[in-house]
């Protein structure tokens, strides 16, 4: 007999690694600030500290991880509540540009993919705030959408500040969760930005974007504890 094939299912140790720790973070088990050793990680997980590097690596540019000279890797601490408002202020300023831009350029492939996003994010409502495997679903199709107007905008400048804004975007969607997604919210004002992306009414899209960031906004920043 030959020598036995690799299963189709196959997924490299790195890419197990990371969903392993992207897990932890989501329910609780590595708390925000939390330094990470790739030693004690490695016998811990049972596995090498290479693939262990190559999965840190990954997150740290999701923002969900930090790299500090001379001390190693720790988990992102919280956004600070006028962090999260200077973040917002931000998004506010440049996504409803980008669902206007998008709004001019939509496709029929384009429409598809958000509005799997869409509704996928409808399907986290019930459990985004009971499970890890239902805020799992929330954050990966609340990010979705938005990752997908600023690539559909047709603007590499844009786009290219949307991806470093993102970075704290994702930040703040998993730590500051505080068991409170406003996730049932969440999926009714994407749903508007898709039907108005969908009706090719570029404005409109605008201002649904610009409605979903204030909503949000109110929902996650005045409701903190200082």
């Amino acid at each position: 007999m030959g020598s036995a094939q690799r299963p189709a299912a196959y997924e490299p140790l790195a890419d197990q690694m990371y969903e392993v720790l992207l897990d932890q973070f989501m329910d609780g088990t590595r708390a925000a600030g939390e330094p990470l050793s790739i030693g004690a990680l490695a016998r811990e997980l049972n596995v090498s500290q290479t693939p262990l590097r190559e999965a840190l690596a990954r997150l740290e540019t999701t923002g969900l991880v930090r790299r500090e000279a001379l001390k190693g890797y720790r988990v992102a601490p919280l956004l600070s509540r006028k962090e999260v408002s200077k973040l917002f202020d931000a998004r506010l300023l440049l996504e409803p540009a980008l669902a206007r831009e998008t709004g001019l350029r939509t496709t029929p492939e384009f429409l598809d993919e958000l509005r799997e996003a869409v509704e996928d994010l409808e399907r986290s409502v019930e459990h985004a705030d009971s499970s890890p495997e239902g805020f799992r679903l929330y954050w990966t199709s609340d990010a979705r959408l938005h990752a997908l107007i600023a690539e559909q905008c047709d603007n590499p400048f844009l786009e290219m500040i949307y991806r470093t804004l993102s970075v704290q975007a994702q930040r703040f969607r998993l730590f500051s969760k505080l068991g409170r997604t406003g996730a049932a919210f969440a999926a009714v004002e994407h749903r508007a930005i898709y039907e108005a992306l969908a009706a090719r009414d570029a404005d409109g899209a605008a201002e649904k974007m610009r409605e979903h960031l204030t909503n949000s906004r109110q929902r996650n920043v005045l409701t903190r504890d200082p």
